[in-house]
């Protein structure tokens, strides 16, 4: 069975086609610029030259018709028709209280989506217009809404509860949601075939560190804790977002400096976190490179970063009662080996150890743990698209 998975921004779409009898990556892609002067597609496909294609897209059912010829094109396709293709799976970011788990959308669902957009009114809008593009040019073809949060839904009322007057939880639905749930849901798994024993009886911390960040306990093959919010903004410190802070602090800032609700959420979000502290750059490549040349604003921006890394670690160790496996993935967990040694140094009371001469590498799948490391640590490549895949494959089939 092929599926083809779609996550749409709000001008972006990447997508991949997977043969689901072996999981492999046919093709993958993105399509750039929708909407905007200068649209294009790029397609690659292993073992041969990227396939690029420039034409203008004024929507987003433009793009997804340009991504179906890019994937049946006589010489640079990868199937004959679009008939091969089974399903397709979509990433939806948030899913409310509504979903724990992947769907087959219908119109029940699509109402529930539209429902959610006042939860993630950046995301959720293109994520459903890229549903209603697909629906409206493969209409017999089952598709499938996998969620951000729905990975989140099992935490108990005590993870995901504030301590707000509880009607506004009622009335609003103002709660922890969490996400990259797709994400850690992968990771965790794959850990728990590393190790060898079954999910439901492993106790792991999940760090998916990258521009975006956050980490999750997952207890028993669920979602215990995460340290994103009600939106992600909340938890670690990020490239360009805030993370954790006193709320009183907003109100004293649009006081002191009259601004906005709005003005002072973009400072909170593309004003902030590893940008706002180093002056230099949101991207931990760009203030590593600036430290070692004796940026001391970029070194305590990066010290200020680990050091929350690890207190969600230690907190998080604490409300399992116990850890088995401690995983790196995304961006920086998987391709920064300096991150996970700052990150692991001190945690030698929890029984966490990484040896250096295996974590000197970027960008695959190993056990980097030391030999008297009472914990395993992983670097586990995250892979999202295959989770989706796979999700889709199980509701469809």
């Amino acid at each position: 069975m092929k599926i083809l998975v779609i996550n749409c921004g709000s001008s972006s779409l990447k997508y991949q086609l997977l043969d689901m009898t072996n999981e492999g990556v046919m093709a993958k892609g993105l399509v750039e610029r929708i909407g905007i002067e200068g649209s294009k597609l790029t397609q690659k496909v292993e073992g041969r030259d990227k396939y690029i294609v420039e034409k203008p897209l004024a929507n987003h059912q433009e793009a997804i018709q340009l991504v179906i010829d890019a994937l049946i094109d006589e010489k640079n396709g990868v199937i004959k028709s679009m008939d091969e293709i089974a399903a397709v799976g979509h990433r939806v970011v948030h899913g409310g209280e509504k979903y724990a788990e992947s769907v087959i959308i219908d119109d029940s669902v699509m109402k529930a989506l539209n429902e959610c957009v006042k939860l993630a009114p950046l995301h959720n809008p293109p994520n459903i217009t890229g549903i209603e593009a697909c629906r409206a040019l493969m209409p017999n073809v089952p598709m499938v809404a996998v969620f951000d949060t729905a990975f989140h839904q099992t935490m108990p009322k005590e993870s995901y509860i504030y301590a707000l007057p509880y009607e506004l939880y009622e009335k609003y639905g103002v709660r922890r949601y969490g996400f990259h749930g797709t994400s850690h849901k992968y990771v965790s798994q794959e850990a728990a075939k590393m190790i060898g024993k079954d999910i439901k009886d492993l106790k792991l911390v999940v760090c998916h560190l990258g521009n975006g960040a956050s980490i999750t306990a997952v207890k028993n093959g669920k979602s215990f804790d995460t340290s994103m919010g009600f939106t992600p903004l909340e938890g670690l410190v990020m490239g360009t977002r805030s993370g954790d802070l006193d709320p009183a602090v907003v109100t004293y800032l649009m006081k002191q400096l009259n601004i906005s609700a709005d003005e002072m959420d973009n400072i909170l979000n593309k004003k902030s976190g590893i940008l706002g502290i180093s002056g230099v750059s949101s991207d931990f490549r760009d203030v590593e490179d600036e430290m070692n040349a004796g940026h001391e604003r970029c070194k305590l921006a990066l010290d200020i970063f680990h050091y929350r890394v690890r207190k969600y670690i230690g907190s998080y160790v604490a409300a399992m009662d116990g850890i088995d496996a401690l995983i790196f993935t995304a961006g920086l967990g998987e391709n920064s080996p300096e991150t996970r040694e700052e990150v692991c140094n001190g945690l030698g009371a929890l029984g966490i150890k990484i040896e250096k001469s295996k974590n000197n590498f970027k960008g695959r799948r190993e056990d980097i743990s030391a030999v008297d490391s009472k914990v395993k640590v992983f670097v586990i490549p995250t892979d999202e698209e295959l989770m989706i895949a796979r999700d889709t494959l199980n509701l469809v089939k």
